[in-house]
């Protein structure tokens, strides 16, 4: 990607004028206060110095990267092989990066630091900005779910496995709840640098699996693999089955932006570590575990590792873990869900009302490369463009939201499971009886081959005799 120099040419001074003039850009007290008094200013505008560092950043890039997908590596790596796995993986990893790197190329051509995916898509493809920021927002409001269901899920297995039989402690309903009360304080951050704590903890969780794996697969009392069982490369359907554990394994890039935003040195080299640092330490992690599952249980891998393993207490203290690791991932999925639900919601009262206002971006007809790119470090603060109001109506309306889909699957899937066991007790009946009727088939068409067989013996037995009879009569 071609960068442009630092100063813009005088051919291209009046469309950058005319860009960050109408840009989201920090403005000075006088002004915002002028602009608010005029009605041209829709939002209550905070202005932060950033914090970010490579390492916060970073941190919270793995954590977005790597949740409960782990546990399915193994298995992954199992349906194509050793080799050919791990091959896998090291190229999703180098495609995601691949798009991390492009989509930081892009955010240099925004104003200021508020890049973001709408605008980003307002440079581009405007009319489509909104249809972008909806399929994200609906893409992480999606994982948000799927994370409190885990949740819910591992929680009462848990305690199970402590010995404590309280009813109230075993119901999936009272850990989801309970984790929708305790992430309350961090949805409600503004800042993605200040999750950077609680990433920090998840991926301590991840730190303690990767051990437990380790130590088990060097545990001398293991039993070996038969030979055979652990192969390179294998080729089959389930590599479309497995497919989107590859694909999907690194995926961070809806808080790319933010980490662009946030970082206090948000240059071309700076970005780039962060990058690079996340993904490699993320593929790290996935192959070790995968490959180490692998080679503990061989062909035999569940799609859940931690169900090959015993009941002990380290592998109970690994449940909890990982529990922590997709209760705190998922204020990470909440932050760009927000982010993308305001630019929505913005843009279509903007157009219910006919407002031009909103689009602070160029138009369709503004010349891309006109907008001056550098690889050095962003100088402008980080800009909030969401009121208050908006922040915790939005934020609300994600936690309760997210809660009450999680609640009423879990609710959902427990009256269908005596009607899922009745038509699986059906489909397995229909199976012995379609069996039974196969086997009783092939044992008459043996039956019939048999006596096919013996008829045919007969009658070449008989033939022999007539032409013995015919041959000694002849010689009478």
């Amino acid at each position: 990607m071609a960068v442009l120099d630092n100063q813009p040419t005088p051919a291209a001074q009046p469309n950058l004028d005319a860009y960050t003039a109408s840009a989201d850009l920090p403005r000075s007290p006088d002004q915002s206060a002028h602009e608010s008094s005029s009605g041209q200013h829709r939002f209550e505008e905070d202005a932060e110095e950033p914090t970010g560092t490579i390492l916060s950043s970073s941190i919270n890039l793995a954590n977005t990267i790597l949740g409960s997908g782990m546990l399915s590596m193994s298995n992954a790596i199992a349906s194509l092989g050793l080799v050919f796995g791990s091959l896998v993986v090291l190229f999703s990893a180098c495609t995601s990066g691949l798009g991390l790197y492009l989509l930081s190329r892009c955010a240099r051509r925004t104003p200021g630091r508020d890049s973001s995916f709408f605008s980003v898509s307002k440079l581009t493809y405007p009319r489509a900005a909104v249809v972008f920021d909806a399929a994200i927002a609906i893409k992480c409001f999606g994982v948000s779910i799927s994370y409190l269901i885990i949740f819910g899920d591992l929680m009462p297995e848990i305690i199970e496995a402590l010995g404590i039989h309280m009813q109230v402690l075993l119901a999936r309903n009272f850990w989801i709840t309970l984790a929708i009360v305790a992430l309350v304080p961090l949805t409600f951050q503004r800042r993605l640098d200040a999750l950077k704590y609680t990433s920090f903890t998840a991926l301590i969780a991840v730190a303690y699996l990767f051990v437990v794996v380790a130590v088990f697969y060097f545990n001398p009392l293991r039993t070996p693999l038969p030979p055979g069982d652990v192969v390179m490369f294998r080729w089959s359907r389930d590599f479309f089955t497995h497919l989107p554990v590859f694909i999907f394994a690194f995926t961070c890039h809806q808080n790319i932006f933010s980490v662009y935003n946030e970082l206090r040195d948000n240059s071309s080299k700076q970005v780039n570590g962060t990058i690079a640092l996340s993904i490699g330490s993320s593929c790290g992690m996935y192959q070790w575990i995968g490959i180490l599952g692998y080679l503990t249980f061989g062909s035999n891998v569940a799609p859940n590792l931690l169900t090959m393993y015993d009941n002990s207490l380290a592998i109970t203290i690994c449940r909890l873990f990982i529990a922590i690791n997709v209760l705190f991932s998922y204020p990470l999925q909440c932050h760009p869900a927000r982010k993308c639900l305001d630019k929505v919601i913005s843009e279509m009262v903007s157009f219910w009302k006919k407002d031009t206002d909103f689009e602070a971006l160029p138009s369709e007809e503004t010349n891309i490369t006109d907008i001056p790119v550098t690889d050095a470090a962003t100088t402008a603060p980080v800009v909030h463009v969401m009121s208050l109001t908006k922040h915790v109506s939005i934020t609300i309306a994600l936690l309760l939201t997210s809660g009450l889909q999680s609640l009423s699957a879990i609710y959902r899937h427990a009256i269908r499971r005596p009607a899922i066991r009745r038509r699986a007790t059906h489909r397995h009946a229909i199976r012995h009886h379609r069996r039974a009727i196969r086997r009783r088939a092939i044992r008459r068409h043996a039956i019939h081959r048999r006596a096919e067989d013996q008829r045919r013996d007969d009658d070449g037995h008989r033939h022999a005799i007539r032409r013995h009879a015919i041959h000694h009569h002849a010689n009478v």
